[in-house]
């Protein structure tokens, strides 16, 4: 039963016995809605949403902070996760002036450890 259903029949503060009340009073009437029980299939599609959810918004603040550094070094690329990853990879592959460190870091944040064509780059991706 959902909640909004029993509040009319909570008669005053809230506590749980007086919320057992009210469930109870809001059971005996013949024009309540209850909500369908989920089956398993379900509940478990509905967790494999919730964890793409969340790594999809971890994968965008890892763009966005690697969009950040870049342009702390002011190298301008543009907006969405596919876009980034072609241009911080052709950005590294061309030899751009980075900090070595920091080449490594976002290459083995996007994952870029074969092909790689930079010694300095590999040999920290790699260790």
């Amino acid at each position: 039963m959902a909640p909004h259903f029993v509040k009319p029949y909570v008669k005053s503060n809230k506590n749980d016995s007086r919320d057992a009340e009210a469930i109870a009073e809001a059971v005996t009437r013949p024009t309540m809605r209850f909500v369908p029980i989920k089956d398993v299939d379900q509940q478990d599609i509905q967790a494999l949403h919730r964890v793409r959810e969340r790594l999809i918004g971890e994968r965008t603040a890892l763009v966005n902070a690697v969009h950040g550094l870049l342009h702390e070094y002011g190298i301008v690329i543009p907006k969405g996760v596919a876009k980034v990853r072609q241009a911080v990879v052709g950005k590294l592959e061309s030899g751009l002036n980075l900090e070595s460190l920091l080449r490594g870091a976002i290459q083995t944040e996007h994952g870029v450890t074969s092909g790689c064509t930079l010694p300095s780059v590999c040999s920290r991706v790699t260790r």
